[in-house]
């Protein structure tokens, strides 16, 4: 038996297969374009499975395309990072959109959780455009800011005031990677005080695409002291903790 989970986020869309033991058979990811029901299509295009559940922020209109069931992306990171690190109590997801923190009880239900998705603010969205503000790609973003030589700070998390307050730092010539550095510590900071209020210790198990960012990672675990669990690929947890579900719904 074979079952599918799929995340379909405001960035990217991911499709994960499991076998009956839960071990991930197959694997896809995409970019969610203009038409994301298009694009799952293409995505699911020749992959078989016996049941299909759905998560992310395109679920409802997966539910009506496809008459299949869906999950919150809060159950389904809980339920994917539970399957991946069993010992997991904590979980922090910061996708393109939003950014979630999440206790686990003893049995990987879901004991609370903090939500940010009012505003762009301490998500991917948010490094994404200061990034490219600064003229560094994504991928090199984190790996520069980990060379800042002292921390800068950055008085606000409004994109748009961010961004203009990093358009005067460079002009008056601070470092970029000192200013992304100071990016990365205001992130950080917004992300902290959301695990602190669902969990005071144990391991975090950090998700979503924003988890491959190296100082994100290396500030996560300075600031909180605790040990950080960054999956091989983070962006995939949510699609394996909707397959997970899918097949323990038949």
């Amino acid at each position: 038996m074979r079952y599918a989970g799929i995340d379909i986020g405001s960035r990217t869309i991911e499709l994960v297969v499991v076998d009956a033991a839960g071990g991930i058979v197959e694997s896809f990811q995409a970019d969610t374009g203009f038409d994301p029901m298009a694009d799952t299509h293409r995505l699911m295009d020749g992959v078989a499975y016996e049941a299909i559940m759905a998560t992310g922020y395109g679920r409802n209109l997966f539910e009506i395309s496809f008459e299949a069931p869906t999950v919150t992306e809060i159950k389904a990171h809980a339920r994917g990072a539970r399957r991946l690190f069993p010992e997991a109590q904590t979980v922090l997801d910061i996708g393109g959109q939003d950014s979630k923190a999440i206790s686990l009880l003893p049995d990987g239900r879901v004991r609370k959780f903090e939500m940010n998705d009012r505003c762009a603010a301490g998500t991917g969205k948010f490094l994404e455009i200061m990034a490219r503000t600064l003229g560094f790609s994504i991928d090199d973003f984190g790996r520069e800011a980990l060379l800042a030589e002292q921390d800068l700070n950055i008085s606000s998390m409004c994109t748009v005031f961010a961004e203009s307050e990093v358009t005067s730092l460079i002009a008056r010539g601070q470092s970029r990677r000192e200013i992304a550095r100071g990016l990365h510590v205001s992130v950080i900071r917004r992300a902290a005080g959301m695990i602190n209020r669902v969990s005071q210790a144990g391991d975090i198990v950090f998700t979503g695409g924003v988890a491959k960012n190296p100082c994100m990672r290396a500030l996560l675990a300075e600031t909180l002291g605790r040990n950080i669990l960054t999956p091989e690929d983070p962006q995939l947890v949510g699609a394996l903790g909707a397959a997970l579900l899918a097949g323990e719904l038949r």
